[in-house]
């Protein structure tokens, strides 16, 4: 026995009135009847098409602004009979109730609602109570119902009416599964506002959701399905970017573009041109610059090594020359709120560099959650955005930072903040010279970052190791004196770190005992 149903009877009820027209129209064509409430009737009759008002099926008029119309017995029943149940068959024949075989439905636009500012007794308004039951009942029968959420679907849908005169059971499964989503989506936009609006930071349920943006070739490695899901926000980075060229963006590739973005954009564009360079979600170089150019070239001089095959993100708009300097190294993917024709240009020659242009920049200052998944549950907190100002420096040390050193010390501690923990950036002159990340001990970074900067020195042909006369930050405080004093070795002449060690005077007087300055900011930046 075949598992096609036909479609003869279809209820529409949608917001998003994108491609109805056409989609309406050709049901009509394949000899469905339309049923149809409101705002959707009123724009089908408009296309000259022939519908019946749900409350000419129900008896009932849309009373309460609007709020009952759909919530009936010959609705639901129509949508949630089993076609093969007697007992079913026969209560439809009782009461009157005709089968719906489609249900095309789209909900109030909460979200959209909630984001242009509408206050508390708006939003609750918008709040869909039909629409998700008419989707959920269709979605239960699609043994026999097809439910459409997703204007996308609509060409799928005639298409597969057309070749088969009704839709099988393997594409109802398929609608049903992306409607349930489509509800479960809708509710959680529900909840998180409703918690925001309450104060209540830790709800005791707690609902995420994404729309499929693209399927990956794969994860962090081959043997590792991937997706990217967009949240539906309008925050600028990935997922609003335009991508002009090269291949299809990679799983790594997006994680390490949006910690390249969002770095770069701790920088105010007013401040002047910063670009960061990322490598494996760390920093390999950052740096401002009078152009972009000049800030690239001191970015890739912190670890020339490490700039391979890396992520490069501008906070303005890339010009041909900064295009050029990028190509002379072999770079994954290049962000930047927009870039020049003739930047694209000189990018168009390398196939297989991703350009990638947002329209604007992250603001660092927004507060987001960041989730994190563990065994059996998800690690959430308030995504880190924390700043200091020079005003919330605590000078603790006999010598005070000169202006130079704060401007340092303020650049290398927004570095820090961007770097996996154990953390150690030493800069100068506005500038990354050597980091150290990600290591089990602090010592360990403030060696390595040292080391790496003796390197590059000799790489790029200076007569000394350019973490001489640097600054060095500290994402967390030093436990010990050893972490400093490796620091000083290397060259560092004033330190910058939370504070807060039970160690805090040893380690003080050993930096007055070396002869340099250090602030506390009383703020860690520990990023795992």
């Amino acid at each position: 026995m075949s598992d096609v149903q036909p479609v003869r009877r279809a209820l529409l009820s949608v917001s998003d009135k994108t491609g109805l027209e056409d989609f309406a129209k050709n049901l009509a064509v394949q000899g469905v009847e339309l049923i149809s409430t409101g705002g959707t009737a009123k724009a089908l009759r408009a296309a000259g098409l022939e519908v019946r008002d749900v409350s000419e099926l129900t008896g009932f008029p849309e009373m309460m602004d609007g709020r009952v119309k759909t919530l009936h017995p010959v609705v639901h029943g129509g949508l949630l009979a089993l076609r093969d149940d007697t007992d079913h068959v026969a209560s439809m024949e009782e009461h009157g109730i005709g089968a719906i075989d489609l249900a095309v439905v789209n909900l109030y636009p909460f979200e959209q609602t909630v984001a242009g500012g509408a206050d508390y007794a708006t939003a609750i308004e918008n709040i869909d109570i039909g629409g998700p039951a008419m989707i959920r009942a269709a979605a239960k029968n699609h043994k026999f119902v097809s439910v459409v959420v997703d204007v996308a679907d609509y060409e799928a849908v005639l298409a597969e009416i057309t070749a088969n005169g009704g839709t099988t059971y393997a594409f109802r499964q398929r609608l049903a599964a992306t409607a349930y989503a489509h509800t479960g989506a809708y509710d959680a936009a529900v909840s998180t506002w409703m918690a925001n609006a309450l104060g209540d930071a830790t709800p005791r349920r707690r609902v995420f959701a994404g729309v499929l943006a693209q399927a990956l070739r794969y994860g962090e490695n081959p043997h590792q399905a991937a997706a990217f899901y967009t949240d539906g926000s309008d925050v600028a980075g990935l997922a609003t970017a335009i991508q002009h060229q090269g291949k299809e963006l990679s799983y790594n590739n997006i994680n390490d573009t949006d910690a390249a973005f969002r770095l770069v954009a701790e920088f105010a564009p007013e401040g002047g041109p910063a670009v960061a360079i990322i490598k494996h979600a760390n920093p390999s170089g950052v740096a401002r610059g009078a152009t972009f150019a000049e800030a690239f070239g001191r970015a890739f001089d912190c670890d020339r090594t490490s700039a391979f095959g890396g992520i490069v993100a501008l906070n303005g708009t890339l010009d041909a020359e900064t295009a050029h300097a990028i190509t002379g190294i072999f770079t994954e993917v290049v962000i930047a709120p927009d870039a020049t024709e003739e930047a694209k240009a000189v990018f168009a020659a390398k196939k297989n560099l991703r350009l990638l242009t947002t329209q604007g920049l992250p603001d660092p200052h927004l507060a987001r959650l960041a989730v994190r998944q563990v065994a059996g549950g998800w690690l959430v907190q308030d995504d880190d955005t924390g700043h200091v100002g020079e005003s919330d420096l605590k000078v603790v040390t006999k010598r005070a930072p000169s202006a130079r050193e704060i401007a340092d010390l303020q650049f290398a501690w927004t570095v820090a903040k961007h770097v996996k923990s154990n953390a150690i950036v030493y800069a100068k002159d506005s500038a990354t010279v050597g980091i150290g990340a990600g290591q089990m001990s602090r010592v360990d970074s403030s060696t390595i970052a040292g080391l790496k900067a003796g390197r590059m020195g000799g790489d790029i042909g200076a007569a000394q190791s350019p973490a001489i006369g640097s600054v060095v930050a500290s994402d967390a405080f030093f436990p010990f004196a050893d972490g400093l004093l490796a620091a000083a070795e290397a060259g560092a002449t004033a330190i910058i770190q939370p504070g807060g060690s039970k160690r805090d005077d040893e380690v003080i007087a050993a930096a007055d005992d070396a002869g340099l300055a250090m602030v506390f900011t009383a703020m860690r930046h520990f990023r795992h």
